[in-house]
């Protein structure tokens, strides 16, 4: 189910070192695009729907949902010079707009991209565009005028994402994927005199 490498697996033994009975609680949560994984080491039972994985000196406690979620995944230990922690190599998880969304919801999506909210930034130079759909979120990517705008998300959530949930009710949420530091002319760019 899961597989720790060498080094991970020391880690944990060492953050473990003064406990008993080392426990290591994994939550994963967000969507199969942009997953947040929690690792804890606590001092509790498994829950009824836990699966438990036994690992080298220590157990591991994996609530069912995330379970899923982490079928065949590796968890390495990463130092970088922004820092060090646990990194997870899922092979469930696919980036973000690695393939072209389709189907009727991203159809109806992109419809209302091209009819409602691209008329109203493209006063501003923008331009919103569908970059992937998963368990009914929508994620867009800002460019033009909109990309790097301090206003960004005020316009996510009070144009986009409003204009998407009236139209297209089944919508659970919409994500701005865009990096707003990125490119050769994001919206802001600092001037030297």
């Amino acid at each position: 189910m899961l597989t720790f490498t060498d080094r991970a697996r020391e880690m944990v033994k060492t953050f473990a070192e003064y406990t008993d009975d080392p426990v290591l609680r994994i939550r994963m949560a967000g969507s199969p695009l942009s997953p947040e994984y929690e690792f804890a080491l606590v001092d509790e039972d498994a829950a009824e729907d836990d699966v438990v994985v036994e690992e080298q000196g220590f157990r591991i406690l994996v609530d069912a949902a995330s379970a899923r979620k982490l079928e065949g995944a590796t968890v390495d230990w990463a130092e970088t010079p922004q820092g060090a922690g646990f990194e997870v190599q899922n092979p469930n998880v696919r980036g973000l707009g690695q393939v072209e969304p389709s189907g009727p919801l991203a159809e109806r999506v992109k419809q209302v991209l091209v009819d409602r909210v691209n008329p109203a930034v493209a006063s501003h130079g923008g331009h919103i565009g569908l970059v992937d759909i998963a368990d009914n979120i929508v994620y867009i990517e800002m460019s033009g005028g909109c990309q790097g705008c301090g206003l960004a998300a005020v316009t996510l959530q009070k144009g986009v994402e409003r204009m998407l949930r009236e139209a297209i009710p089944e919508i659970a949420g919409v994500v701005d994927a865009t990096d707003h530091a990125r490119g050769d002319n994001p919206y802001y760019t600092e001037t030297h005199a």
